[in-house]
């Protein structure tokens, strides 16, 4: 009963306001070293001592971090708003705020549910793939699809040679040159025509960036070719491949060059 005589009228100790509010007191010990809620007074053996007006900026604090409000908002923010219209423009604020985590939270879901599935396929925790296959995933890019089919060899190569954009945009391009083959199919127009012709070109220029010359890589190119046809899942970048290997052949005969036919390939 000692220590009760000390407390001043109107004021309560720090374990009293944490039951009655419900809180760990070591929540506003946390709260007064952040300068949040600080206690109105100390009592002479240097208790720290709260006031009915600190309950009510407590029951302030939790009601915004329930909202979802960081308590810097709490100390720096809150405290200045004067009018509705003040306070519907910070709840204006933090409802896009949190919008925009839910949509960063749907995208991370959605990454960890493609990644489970690839690695559901693999036969060994290849943590180099698996991080290659993240950086296409926060990219947006279902290049992934094809990454995944690298060898150790490729891989290396495509590490050394392009960042998470340049590679995407090899990867990309190799969708969209495929979506091309069937618009040329659906016309009816065949390999040797101008845009067969054309087609040919484009998809050469786009080995020669992937491959920066290295002939040696062609074998790996042509398996993930197949690769990428025979899987349903990877329909994005399904491709006739006798067409592109005749539009191909003529292209090379119409060069007098065909890297194909030489014998270290």
């Amino acid at each position: 009963m000692e220590k009760y005589k000390v407390i001043p009228q109107g004021y309560m100790l720090v374990g009293e306001i944490a039951k009655k509010m419900g809180v760990p007191v070591s929540t506003l010990h946390y709260y007064d070293k952040k300068g949040v809620l600080s206690p109105a007074s100390e009592s002479k053996g240097g208790r720290r001592l709260y006031t009915h007006k600190d309950i009510v900026r407590l029951s302030q604090i939790q009601s915004m971090k329930h909202l979802g409000f960081s308590l810097e908002d709490i100390k720096t923010r809150l405290p200045l708003i004067d009018t509705p219209e003040e306070m519907s423009n910070i709840l204006t604020d933090q409802a896009k705020e949190i919008r925009e985590k839910i949509n960063h939270l749907k995208d991370s879901l959605d990454a960890v549910e493609k990644l489970n599935a690839e690695v559901l396929q693999m036969e060994t925790v290849d943590w180099e793939k698996c991080a290659d296959i993240i950086a296409l995933l926060q990219a947006n890019s279902d290049s992934y699809l094809a990454v995944k089919h690298f060898d150790n060899s490729t891989l290396d190569h495509y590490r050394s040679r392009f960042d998470k954009e340049s590679g995407s945009y090899v990867l990309n391009t190799y969708k969209k040159l495929t979506k091309k083959v069937k618009e040329l199919q659906i016309k009816g127009l065949l390999p040797e025509s101008e845009q067969g012709q054309a087609l040919a070109k484009d998809w050469w220029d786009m080995i020669m960036d992937f491959t920066d010359g290295d002939m040696s890589l062609l074998p790996e190119l042509s398996k993930l070719a197949d690769k990428l046809s025979d899987n349903e899942e990877n329909n994005k970048f399904e491709v006739n491949l006798d067409f592109i290997d005749k539009a191909m052949r003529i292209y090379f005969t119409n060069l007098g060059y065909n890297p194909f036919d030489k014998e270290e390939i």
